[in-house]
């Protein structure tokens, strides 16, 4: 916990706060997680797309004005029911806590058209604004947000609400991806999330913001509120997340080829689609679409390690459409059945596969997280 610069002058007030325990998800995940988040990024009301059919881009995603949930949608698009008793305590969608390793997420009896704008809605009201959002890839990723349970509690606190909320920071930052993926019918939900950390330079004279290191039980706290919020019995999504976490799977074996131009997992396609996509969103690079029939994610990387000079545009840059002498590239990571196992490697935008340094620091990342997820 960290005094913000504006109330360094506030020390006797940190002496009287009394560490109370806060509330926690524990009861659901079996975990210690505390969460109670706050965003650094105010924003408008969410508008809600009411499917993945179109590009984001489309005019058909802009909500009708006025409208700020899914059930105004559903209000203004006469999708309700017109039996109240079928607004009352709905059924919830079946929903089932699967995990490998590591890695858990949600299969959902529902279709992802209907499922990705109350993902939206849950993100809002978890205390975060979105920072992005594409129902055709099927992406939700939510701003920075400081997960005030990690401040201290107590009846000073209490006292003085928001003035001491603005006095303390927790030094921490997190934001969370989404990813949906279509399987038999039914809705894969995935959550992950990047954290960083202000810690002091090295001289002690300035704090900077570095990344930290993904914590698993995070995601699954998130990933049990979230069944909570699609309707499931808090007893119940308790049941599911502690039978899950019995449930672990062996190590997801990954190994660069000697030319470091390829990626080997040691897994059948399906297993291994599914631990390199979180091993993407992790690496926090920018997926713009992906094709499972076809074993690609296509993302643009930036890659900082050429030595060639990213510069922030100028306001005559803006003006006449200069533009920045580093641009990211599209490319493609993509997956092939190799026996029993699945070969990873990094095409261009053409699909021709790449060879260089450029893809040899991808692999490796994605590499190191596969691991590292374990």
């Amino acid at each position: 916990m960290k005094l913000k610069p504006l109330s360094r002058t506030s020390l006797v007030l940190a002496g009287l706060l009394s560490l109370t325990a806060c509330s926690t998800i524990g009861e659901l995940t079996g975990e210690t997680e505390s969460v109670e988040y706050k965003s650094t990024v105010k924003g408008d009301p969410l508008s809600i797309p009411p499917d993945l059919t179109q590009a984001n881009r489309s005019t058909h995603y802009v909500a009708p004005e006025g409208v700020a949930s899914l059930s105004d949608y559903q209000a203004r698009q006469g999708m309700q029911s017109a039996n109240p008793a079928d607004r009352v305590l709905p059924d919830a969608p079946g929903i089932e806590v699967r995990r490998d390793g590591a890695l858990r997420w949600l299969v959902v009896s529902e279709a992802a058209e209907m499922l990705y704008p109350k993902i939206i809605e849950f993100w809002g009201q978890q205390g975060f604004t979105l920072n992005s959002r594409d129902p055709q890839a099927g992406l939700i990723q939510t701003d920075w947000a400081e997960n005030r349970a990690k401040i201290p509690e107590g009846w000073l606190r209490s006292a003085l609400g928001s003035v001491l909320d603005q006095v303390f920071d927790s030094g921490e930052r997190d934001r969370f991806t989404t990813r949906l993926e279509r399987a038999n019918g039914k809705t894969e939900v995935y959550i992950s999330h990047q954290h960083m950390e202000e810690t002091p330079t090295g001289d002690g004279t300035a704090f900077k913001w570095v990344f930290g290191k993904e914590d698993p039980g995070l995601n699954a706290a998130m990933l049990a509120r979230l069944m909570v919020y699609l309707g499931t019995d808090q007893q119940q999504a308790a049941r599911q997340v502690k039978a899950a976490n019995a449930a672990t799977g062996t190590a997801v074996g990954a190994q660069l080829a000697s030319d470091q131009t390829s990626l080997a997992v040691s897994e059948p396609f399906d297993r291994a689609w599914r631990h390199v996509g979180v091993a993407i969103d992790s690496a926090r690079f920018t997926v713009e679409d992906r094709n499972r029939a076809q074993g690609d994610y296509y993302i643009r990387y930036l890659d900082t390690d050429t030595g060639e000079k990213i510069e922030q545009q100028t306001v005559f840059g803006r003006l006449f459409g200069t533009r920045n002498s580093a641009e990211p590239l599209k490319l493609r990571i993509h997956l092939a059945e190799q026996g029993s196992g699945t070969r990873v490697s990094v095409l261009d935008e053409a699909g021709q596969t790449l060879t260089d340094d450029t893809a040899r620091r991808i692999l490796s990342v994605l590499e190191n997280n596969l691991k590292e997820s374990q």
